[in-house]
């Protein structure tokens, strides 16, 4: 498979998993000096490879490109070994760090994978400014950020990884929220 399939199979599994609606979230995975992108708007039902937009290490981006792009150029710009990312929007992953400054997984596989996870604070005012340094701040340390109130991103050498980071913090979230519900922390 090559890898703008592979790319829109990943962000197809999001939708399909129910970590995007149909148009949410975003994709890329860095080529070389290239880096290939979901488009602005675009359907995680119909999205096909060809759609994918180019952009470049070097900061150029491609007209139609994810309001994103901007953020995930300085992700791999601060990271040579990430080649991929995913950004989310996960309902526990959100809902559960909506107060709060880190993600503490109390499950067994969440810590096992996650420390922590930090949560951003970004107004939505000040969203496209300032998203691209803050993230990329934050993934320079950590494979896997959340942004209140906004969504997931996480970076990785590849791919799979990435789309575990995504899905082991979305299952700690909602093992979290139900654990909370049931009274047992």
């Amino acid at each position: 498979m090559n890898i703008k399939d592979e790319l829109v199979r990943y962000y197809k599994f999001l939708r399909k998993y129910g970590l995007n609606d149909s148009h949410s979230g975003n994709a890329s995975i860095r080529d070389g000096e290239q880096v290939w992108i979901t488009p602005s708007g675009c359907c995680a039902d119909t999205v096909s490879s060809g759609e994918l937009l180019e952009c470049r290490h070097d900061g150029w981006i491609g007209a139609g490109a994810s309001l994103d792009a901007p953020l995930h150029l300085a992700v791999y710009q601060g990271n040579p070994q990430v080649n991929a990312m995913l950004h989310s929007h996960g309902p526990y992953s959100v809902a559960m760090t909506m107060d709060s400054k880190e993600f503490l997984p109390a499950d067994f596989e969440g810590q096992l994978y996650f420390s922590r996870v930090p949560v951003i604070t970004i107004p939505y005012e000040r969203y496209v400014d300032d998203a691209p340094r803050l993230v990329a701040e934050v993934l320079a340390e950590y494979p896997i950020a959340v942004v209140r109130g906004h969504g997931v991103y996480a970076c990785a050498e590849n791919l799979g990884l990435a789309y575990k980071w995504t899905c082991s913090l979305e299952l700690s979230a909602k093992t979290a929220f139900i654990a909370h519900q049931a009274g047992k922390i």
